[in-house]
This record gives structure tokens, sequence and C-alpha cells, in this order.
């Protein structure tokens, strides 16, 4: 069994300013990632559910952009007032959030 049973990757990828895509880091990436992790911990899933930073995701004009893994569902413009229902519906209750979803595989 895999030490995790879920992975959740959030972009820190940084492009120079002026780019058209935008960057997920001058979104606030980085301050994203560490209110997951602490939302992970603070709900009792830090054994389980593994949040970690991602290189591109080839997604940033969605930024900030967050995949979760084994599902392959991609979320996009996802803010830290969205983190609380990320991990509570998706991570902990395995419903993706519908209304921040991009792509991935949905289940009937």
């Amino acid at each position: 069994m895999p030490p995790f049973e879920k992975h959740l990757f959030v972009c820190l990828h940084e492009r120079p300013d002026g780019e058209p895509r935008g960057s997920c880091a001058k979104k606030g990436s980085e301050s994203l990632l560490k209110v997951f992790k602490s939302e992970v911990k603070k709900q009792g899933l830090a054994g389980n559910i593994r949040a970690q930073k991602a290189g591109c995701l080839d997604n940033c004009e969605q930024g900030c952009s967050v995949v979760v893994y084994p599902e392959g569902v991609w979320y996009g413009h996802v803010t830290e007032a969205d983190v609380a229902e990320i991990v509570t519906s998706h991570l902990k209750e395995g419903k993706p959030v519908e209304r921040l979803r991009l792509f991935g595989e949905k289940k009937g």
C-alpha cells in the first residue's frame, strides 16, 4: 500500500513579469500551499494525505492551480478561502468541489 491515500499538488511555478499566462506563484500559491498543509493537519489527515508543491502544472492562466491524485482532479482559481472546502469535501469525503474543477473524471 502506498504511504499516502492521496496527493495534493499546488503549482508554485513562477514566470517573468508581463508573461501573458501569468504564474501561480505570483497569484499566491506559496501561501496557499501553507494553508493546505495546515488544514490537512487540522482535520487529522496528515498521515493519509500529502499536500506538497509542484513545479509547472502548465495551467497558470487558471491559477492558482491544484491537482489531486490518484483521481487526477484539477482545480483552478483556488484561493485560501477554498482550502477548507477542498480538504473536507474532496480529501476527507471523496466529493470533488465541482465549482473549482477544471479537469478530471467525474464519477457517477
